[in-house]
Protein backbone atom coordinates (compact mmCIF):
# COMPACT_ATOMS: atom_id res chain seq x y z
CA UNK A 1 0.00 0.00 0.00
CA UNK A 2 1.51 3.34 -0.94
CA UNK A 3 1.68 6.38 1.29
CA UNK A 4 -0.98 8.31 -0.64
CA UNK A 5 -3.59 5.60 -0.15
CA UNK A 6 -2.56 5.13 3.49
CA UNK A 7 -3.03 8.84 4.07
CA UNK A 8 -6.48 8.66 2.50
CA UNK A 9 -7.49 5.73 4.70
CA UNK A 10 -6.09 7.50 7.73
CA UNK A 11 -8.15 10.64 7.18
CA UNK A 12 -11.25 8.61 6.42
CA UNK A 13 -10.86 6.38 9.46
CA UNK A 14 -10.38 9.31 11.81
CA UNK A 15 -13.65 10.72 10.55
CA UNK A 16 -15.27 7.32 10.82
CA UNK A 17 -14.12 6.90 14.39
CA UNK A 18 -15.51 10.30 15.32
CA UNK A 19 -18.82 9.77 13.54
CA UNK A 20 -19.25 6.34 15.09
CA UNK A 21 -18.85 7.59 18.65
CA UNK A 22 -21.97 6.90 20.72
CA UNK A 23 -23.90 9.76 22.22
CA UNK A 24 -25.65 9.35 25.54
CA UNK A 25 -29.16 10.42 26.34
CA UNK A 26 -30.29 12.77 29.08
CA UNK A 27 -28.01 15.66 28.18
CA UNK A 28 -24.92 13.49 27.76
CA UNK A 29 -25.31 11.87 31.16
CA UNK A 30 -22.51 9.41 31.81
CA UNK A 31 -23.70 5.88 30.96
CA UNK A 32 -23.59 3.17 33.59
CA UNK A 33 -22.69 0.51 31.05
CA UNK A 34 -21.66 0.10 27.43
CA UNK A 35 -20.10 -2.41 25.06
CA UNK A 36 -18.23 -2.42 21.75
CA UNK A 37 -17.17 -5.32 19.55
CA UNK A 38 -15.18 -5.93 16.38
CA UNK A 39 -15.06 -8.73 13.85
CA UNK A 40 -11.70 -7.88 12.34
CA UNK A 41 -10.13 -5.18 10.20
CA UNK A 42 -8.42 -5.40 6.86
CA UNK A 43 -8.92 -5.51 3.12
CA UNK A 44 -12.71 -5.48 3.01
CA UNK A 45 -13.78 -4.87 -0.58
CA UNK A 46 -16.84 -2.62 -0.80
CA UNK A 47 -17.43 -3.59 -4.43
CA UNK A 48 -17.70 -7.27 -3.51
CA UNK A 49 -19.91 -6.63 -0.48
CA UNK A 50 -23.38 -7.53 -1.74
CA UNK A 51 -26.41 -6.27 0.20
CA UNK A 52 -27.12 -9.84 1.30
CA UNK A 53 -23.58 -10.43 2.53
CA UNK A 54 -23.48 -7.09 4.31
CA UNK A 55 -26.75 -7.93 6.06
CA UNK A 56 -25.24 -11.20 7.28
CA UNK A 57 -22.30 -9.40 8.85
CA UNK A 58 -24.42 -6.67 10.38
CA UNK A 59 -26.92 -9.13 11.83
CA UNK A 60 -24.20 -11.20 13.49
CA UNK A 61 -22.44 -8.11 14.85
CA UNK A 62 -25.72 -6.79 16.25
CA UNK A 63 -26.55 -10.18 17.73
CA UNK A 64 -23.22 -10.26 19.54
CA UNK A 65 -23.29 -6.68 20.82
CA UNK A 66 -26.93 -6.97 21.92
CA UNK A 67 -26.17 -10.21 23.79
CA UNK A 68 -23.44 -8.49 25.77
CA UNK A 69 -25.60 -5.42 26.30
CA UNK A 70 -28.51 -7.48 27.62
CA UNK A 71 -26.25 -9.05 30.23
CA UNK A 72 -24.88 -5.67 31.31
CA UNK A 73 -28.41 -4.27 31.54
CA UNK A 74 -29.39 -7.10 33.90
CA UNK A 75 -26.42 -6.32 36.13
CA UNK A 76 -23.94 -8.90 34.88
CA UNK A 77 -20.29 -7.92 35.02
CA UNK A 78 -18.27 -6.80 32.01
CA UNK A 79 -16.35 -10.06 31.93
CA UNK A 80 -19.52 -12.06 31.33
CA UNK A 81 -20.62 -9.63 28.61
CA UNK A 82 -17.29 -9.78 26.80
CA UNK A 83 -17.19 -13.58 26.86
CA UNK A 84 -20.79 -13.90 25.64
CA UNK A 85 -20.30 -11.47 22.76
CA UNK A 86 -17.06 -13.08 21.62
CA UNK A 87 -18.50 -16.59 21.75
CA UNK A 88 -21.24 -15.57 19.31
CA UNK A 89 -18.56 -14.36 16.90
CA UNK A 90 -16.45 -17.49 17.51
CA UNK A 91 -19.46 -19.54 16.48
CA UNK A 92 -19.97 -17.73 13.19
CA UNK A 93 -18.22 -18.76 9.94
CA UNK A 94 -18.14 -15.08 8.93
CA UNK A 95 -15.18 -14.27 11.17
CA UNK A 96 -11.63 -15.51 11.69
CA UNK A 97 -12.14 -17.01 15.14
CA UNK A 98 -13.51 -20.40 16.13
CA UNK A 99 -15.68 -21.67 13.29
CA UNK A 100 -14.33 -19.86 10.25
CA UNK A 101 -10.77 -19.64 11.56
CA UNK A 102 -8.14 -19.47 8.84
CA UNK A 103 -5.94 -22.43 7.97
CA UNK A 104 -2.29 -22.86 8.78
CA UNK A 105 0.15 -23.75 6.01
CA UNK A 106 -0.24 -27.42 7.00
CA UNK A 107 -4.02 -27.28 6.63
CA UNK A 108 -5.31 -27.21 10.19
CA UNK A 109 -6.31 -24.49 12.66
CA UNK A 110 -4.36 -22.98 15.57
CA UNK A 111 -6.42 -20.65 17.74
CA UNK A 112 -5.42 -17.85 20.11
CA UNK A 113 -7.34 -15.77 22.65
CA UNK A 114 -6.88 -13.50 25.66
CA UNK A 115 -8.85 -11.57 28.25
CA UNK A 116 -7.95 -8.92 30.85
CA UNK A 117 -9.88 -7.39 33.74
CA UNK A 118 -9.40 -3.68 34.35
CA UNK A 119 -10.02 -3.71 38.11
CA UNK A 120 -7.75 -6.55 39.16
CA UNK A 121 -5.37 -6.46 36.17
CA UNK A 122 -5.76 -10.23 36.07
CA UNK A 123 -5.32 -11.70 32.61
CA UNK A 124 -5.46 -15.01 30.81
CA UNK A 125 -4.29 -16.06 27.36
CA UNK A 126 -3.90 -19.15 25.20
CA UNK A 127 -2.11 -19.74 21.91
CA UNK A 128 -1.95 -22.55 19.39
CA UNK A 129 -4.93 -24.53 20.67
CA UNK A 130 -6.57 -26.89 18.19
CA UNK A 131 -9.49 -28.71 19.77
CA UNK A 132 -11.01 -26.38 22.37
CA UNK A 133 -14.37 -25.18 21.06
CA UNK A 134 -14.18 -21.71 22.62
CA UNK A 135 -10.66 -20.28 22.97
CA UNK A 136 -11.96 -17.22 24.83
CA UNK A 137 -13.55 -19.53 27.44
CA UNK A 138 -10.17 -21.20 27.90
CA UNK A 139 -8.44 -17.82 28.23
CA UNK A 140 -10.95 -16.92 30.94
CA UNK A 141 -10.24 -20.21 32.72
CA UNK A 142 -6.52 -19.45 32.63
CA UNK A 143 -7.22 -16.06 34.19
CA UNK A 144 -9.51 -17.44 36.88
CA UNK A 145 -8.07 -20.88 37.66
CA UNK A 146 -4.39 -20.86 36.70
CA UNK A 147 -1.35 -19.37 38.41
CA UNK A 148 -0.08 -18.45 34.94
CA UNK A 149 -1.12 -15.79 32.45
CA UNK A 150 -0.49 -17.60 29.14
CA UNK A 151 -0.65 -21.26 28.19
CA UNK A 152 0.09 -22.70 24.76
CA UNK A 153 -0.47 -25.75 22.61
CA UNK A 154 -0.81 -29.16 24.23
CA UNK A 155 -0.33 -27.75 27.72
CA UNK A 156 -3.22 -25.35 27.24
CA UNK A 157 -5.43 -28.18 26.04
CA UNK A 158 -4.44 -30.37 28.97
CA UNK A 159 -5.47 -27.54 31.30
CA UNK A 160 -8.74 -27.18 29.37
CA UNK A 161 -9.53 -30.85 30.03
CA UNK A 162 -8.97 -30.32 33.74
CA UNK A 163 -11.43 -27.43 33.58
CA UNK A 164 -14.01 -29.62 31.77
CA UNK A 165 -14.26 -27.27 28.79
CA UNK A 166 -15.88 -28.43 25.58
CA UNK A 167 -13.67 -30.08 22.95
CA UNK A 168 -14.24 -30.56 19.22
CA UNK A 169 -12.37 -32.11 16.33
CA UNK A 170 -10.13 -29.61 14.56
CA UNK A 171 -12.30 -30.03 11.46
CA UNK A 172 -15.12 -28.35 13.39
CA UNK A 173 -13.46 -25.04 12.48
CA UNK A 174 -13.32 -25.82 8.73
CA UNK A 175 -15.06 -23.61 6.17
CA UNK A 176 -14.85 -23.77 2.39
CA UNK A 177 -14.21 -20.03 2.14
CA UNK A 178 -11.12 -20.20 4.37
CA UNK A 179 -9.85 -23.33 2.63
CA UNK A 180 -9.98 -21.58 -0.73
CA UNK A 181 -8.11 -18.66 0.81
CA UNK A 182 -5.38 -21.06 1.94
CA UNK A 183 -5.07 -22.47 -1.58
CA UNK A 184 -4.74 -18.96 -3.03
CA UNK A 185 -2.14 -18.05 -0.41
CA UNK A 186 -0.09 -21.21 -1.00
CA UNK A 187 -0.15 -20.64 -4.76
CA UNK A 188 1.18 -17.11 -4.30
CA UNK A 189 3.75 -18.31 -1.77
CA UNK A 190 5.05 -21.02 -4.10
CA UNK A 191 5.52 -18.54 -6.92
CA UNK A 192 7.27 -15.97 -4.72
CA UNK A 193 9.41 -18.59 -3.00
CA UNK A 194 10.72 -19.74 -6.39
CA UNK A 195 11.58 -16.14 -7.21
CA UNK A 196 13.06 -15.17 -3.84
CA UNK A 197 14.47 -18.55 -2.75
CA UNK A 198 13.22 -17.87 0.77
CA UNK A 199 9.89 -18.76 2.38
CA UNK A 200 10.02 -15.97 4.96
CA UNK A 201 10.65 -13.34 2.31
CA UNK A 202 7.85 -14.84 0.22
CA UNK A 203 5.41 -14.79 3.14
CA UNK A 204 6.12 -11.11 3.71
CA UNK A 205 4.74 -10.40 0.25
CA UNK A 206 1.31 -11.89 0.94
CA UNK A 207 -1.60 -9.50 0.57
CA UNK A 208 -3.24 -8.10 3.69
CA UNK A 209 -6.32 -10.25 3.10
CA UNK A 210 -4.25 -13.20 4.37
CA UNK A 211 -2.85 -11.38 7.40
CA UNK A 212 -5.92 -9.99 9.14
CA UNK A 213 -8.88 -11.33 11.06
CA UNK A 214 -9.78 -11.27 14.73
CA UNK A 215 -12.82 -10.79 16.94
CA UNK A 216 -12.97 -8.90 20.19
CA UNK A 217 -15.08 -7.07 22.74
CA UNK A 218 -14.66 -4.39 25.39
CA UNK A 219 -17.28 -3.52 28.00
CA UNK A 220 -18.08 -1.31 31.00
CA UNK A 221 -20.44 -2.66 33.66
CA UNK A 222 -22.57 -1.01 36.33
CA UNK A 223 -19.81 -1.48 38.90
CA UNK A 224 -17.51 0.70 36.79
CA UNK A 225 -15.22 -2.14 35.76
CA UNK A 226 -13.92 -2.56 32.22
CA UNK A 227 -12.77 -5.74 30.49
CA UNK A 228 -11.23 -6.53 27.11
CA UNK A 229 -11.13 -9.83 25.24
CA UNK A 230 -9.83 -11.00 21.87
CA UNK A 231 -10.00 -14.27 19.90
CA UNK A 232 -8.53 -15.27 16.53
CA UNK A 233 -7.55 -17.98 14.10
CA UNK A 234 -4.41 -16.05 13.26
CA UNK A 235 -2.84 -15.58 9.85
CA UNK A 236 -3.60 -17.61 6.72
CA UNK A 237 -0.80 -20.07 5.85
CA UNK A 238 1.09 -19.34 9.07
CA UNK A 239 3.93 -21.75 9.95
CA UNK A 240 6.27 -22.72 12.75
CA UNK A 241 3.71 -22.16 15.50
CA UNK A 242 3.43 -18.45 14.70
CA UNK A 243 1.71 -16.40 17.41
CA UNK A 244 0.26 -12.98 16.69
CA UNK A 245 -0.78 -10.15 18.96
CA UNK A 246 -4.21 -11.45 20.00
CA UNK A 247 -3.05 -13.58 22.94
CA UNK A 248 -0.34 -11.14 24.03
CA UNK A 249 -1.39 -8.91 26.90
CA UNK A 250 -0.45 -5.34 26.04
CA UNK A 251 -0.33 -5.94 22.30
CA UNK A 252 -3.74 -7.24 21.25
CA UNK A 253 -5.58 -6.96 24.57
CA UNK A 254 -5.29 -4.68 27.59
CA UNK A 255 -7.54 -3.32 30.33
CA UNK A 256 -7.05 -1.01 33.31
CA UNK A 257 -9.86 0.81 35.12
CA UNK A 258 -7.58 3.83 35.46
CA UNK A 259 -7.44 4.29 31.70
CA UNK A 260 -9.15 2.02 29.20
CA UNK A 261 -9.83 -1.43 27.77
CA UNK A 262 -8.65 -2.26 24.25
CA UNK A 263 -9.05 -5.14 21.80
CA UNK A 264 -6.99 -4.91 18.62
CA UNK A 265 -7.17 -6.37 15.13
CA UNK A 266 -4.71 -6.13 12.27
CA UNK A 267 -1.23 -7.22 11.21
CA UNK A 268 -0.17 -8.73 14.53
CA UNK A 269 3.57 -8.37 14.16
CA UNK A 270 3.23 -4.59 14.22
CA UNK A 271 0.82 -4.63 17.14
CA UNK A 272 3.34 -6.68 19.11
CA UNK A 273 6.28 -4.43 18.28
CA UNK A 274 4.40 -1.29 19.21
CA UNK A 275 2.47 -2.82 22.17
CA UNK A 276 -0.58 -1.11 20.73
CA UNK A 277 -3.29 -1.91 23.29
CA UNK A 278 -1.20 -0.96 26.32
CA UNK A 279 0.22 2.11 24.59
CA UNK A 280 -3.25 3.56 24.09
CA UNK A 281 -4.07 3.11 27.76
CA UNK A 282 -0.70 4.47 28.87
CA UNK A 283 -1.14 7.63 26.79
CA UNK A 284 -4.49 8.23 28.48
CA UNK A 285 -3.10 7.65 31.94
CA UNK A 286 0.18 9.53 31.73
CA UNK A 287 -0.61 12.26 29.21
CA UNK A 288 -4.10 12.97 30.51
CA UNK A 289 -5.59 12.87 27.02
CA UNK A 290 -8.97 11.49 25.94
CA UNK A 291 -9.55 7.92 24.84
CA UNK A 292 -10.31 9.13 21.32
CA UNK A 293 -7.06 11.09 21.04
CA UNK A 294 -4.96 8.27 22.44
CA UNK A 295 -6.49 5.65 20.16
CA UNK A 296 -6.29 7.85 17.06
CA UNK A 297 -2.65 8.73 17.73
CA UNK A 298 -1.56 5.10 18.04
CA UNK A 299 -3.66 3.69 15.19
CA UNK A 300 -3.53 6.54 12.70
CA UNK A 301 -0.06 7.91 13.41
CA UNK A 302 2.25 5.44 15.15
CA UNK A 303 1.05 2.39 13.24
CA UNK A 304 0.69 4.16 9.91
CA UNK A 305 4.21 5.55 10.11
CA UNK A 306 5.50 2.08 10.95
CA UNK A 307 3.59 0.47 8.07
CA UNK A 308 1.13 -1.43 10.23
CA UNK A 309 -2.51 -1.89 9.21
CA UNK A 310 -5.49 -2.53 11.45
CA UNK A 311 -7.61 -0.99 14.16
CA UNK A 312 -8.90 -1.20 17.71
CA UNK A 313 -12.02 -0.95 19.78
CA UNK A 314 -11.59 0.78 23.12
CA UNK A 315 -13.71 1.91 26.07
CA UNK A 316 -12.93 3.92 29.18
CA UNK A 317 -14.47 3.90 32.65
CA UNK A 318 -16.85 6.72 31.67
CA UNK A 319 -18.35 4.74 28.81
CA UNK A 320 -16.58 6.62 26.02
CA UNK A 321 -15.93 4.43 23.01
CA UNK A 322 -13.30 4.80 20.27
CA UNK A 323 -13.05 2.55 17.22
CA UNK A 324 -10.35 3.92 14.87
CA UNK A 325 -8.75 1.90 12.07
CA UNK A 326 -6.38 2.64 9.19
CA UNK A 327 -7.38 -0.23 6.90
CA UNK A 328 -10.13 -0.30 4.27
CA UNK A 329 -12.69 -1.46 6.77
CA UNK A 330 -13.37 -2.90 10.20
CA UNK A 331 -16.42 -4.91 11.21
CA UNK A 332 -17.63 -3.21 14.37
CA UNK A 333 -20.63 -2.48 16.56
CA UNK A 334 -21.38 -0.73 19.83
CA UNK A 335 -24.21 -0.04 22.21
CA UNK A 336 -24.41 2.41 25.08
CA UNK A 337 -26.99 2.43 27.87
CA UNK A 338 -30.34 3.71 26.65
CA UNK A 339 -29.46 3.61 22.96
CA UNK A 340 -29.88 1.26 20.04
CA UNK A 341 -26.99 -0.80 18.77
CA UNK A 342 -24.98 0.48 15.82
CA UNK A 343 -23.03 -1.61 13.32
CA UNK A 344 -20.66 -0.45 10.60
CA UNK A 345 -17.99 -1.76 8.27
CA UNK A 346 -16.34 0.95 6.19
CA UNK A 347 -14.51 4.15 7.11
CA UNK A 348 -17.18 6.59 5.95
CA UNK A 349 -19.93 5.08 8.10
Amino acid sequence: MNITIKTLFTSLSIGAALSFLPTTSAANQQPEFAIAIHGGAGTINREKMTPEKRKQYENKLLEAVNKGYALLEKGADSQQAVIAAIQILEGSPLFNAGVGAVYTFDGDHELDASIMHGKTLNAGAVSGVKTVKSPIALAEAVMEKSVHVMLSGEGAEQFAKQQALEFVDNKYFDTEFRYKALQRAKKKLAKKERELKDFQAAHATLDNEFKFGTVGAVALDKSGDIVAGTSTGGMTAKRYGRVGDSPIIGAGTYANNQSCAVSATGHGEYFIRYHVAADICARMKYQGISLQEAADTVVNKVLVEAGGDGGVIAIDAKGNIAMPFNSKGMYRASRVQGEKAKAAIFADE
